[in-house]
């Protein structure tokens, strides 16, 4: 197959992930504990409504640790419950402490956004993990990375 991507070009292609009219964010770690994190824009003022609407009650964090020597990424999920007070989100790592990787989260609502692009594209979001998982693994595999979900421990 075609050579693995360096890593920088690895990054630079799941930033470009990002689209402002898209519900979801992936940005570089603001600590040394990942290289990146995605998650639904859940706390950003402009996605309150739409967050609020599907009655979200748990989100979640992908963290995300790239291994150039190996052509590997470590990825890691985190839980948070979410509690709205006066339409604004508070969020909270569960209880449960759950860390690890779980295939989908349950959004107890049916409601899905809707993001239109170019006519003719859509897409419909139902707000679990594996839809913001699959497009980062995608986007991993195409450049020749592996994708490794890992349960506990350190990225």
């Amino acid at each position: 197959g075609t050579p693995p991507a360096s890593a920088e070009d690895l990054k630079a292609a799941l930033l470009a992930l990002n689209r402002d009219s898209a519900p979801y964010r992936i940005a570089p770690c603001a600590d040394d504990s990942c290289n990146l994190m995605a998650q639904w824009k859940i706390v950003d003022a402009r996605w309150f409504q739409i967050f609020a609407k599907a009655g979200l009650k748990k989100t979640f964090r992908i963290k995300i640790r790239l291994l150039p020597d190996k052509h590997l990424v470590r990825a890691v999920d985190e839980e948070f419950t979410v509690s709205w007070e006066a339409g604004l989100p508070t969020l909270r790592l569960s209880a449960e402490g759950f860390r690890g990787r779980k295939s989908e989260f349950a959004m107890g609502s049916a409601y899905a956004f809707t993001e239109q692009l170019k006519p003719g594209q859509v897409y419909k979001y139902r707000f679990n993990s594996t839809e913001l998982k699959s497009l980062l693994q995608k986007a991993v595999n195409a450049h020749g990375w592996t994708w490794r979900s890992i349960g506990f421990g350190t990225l």
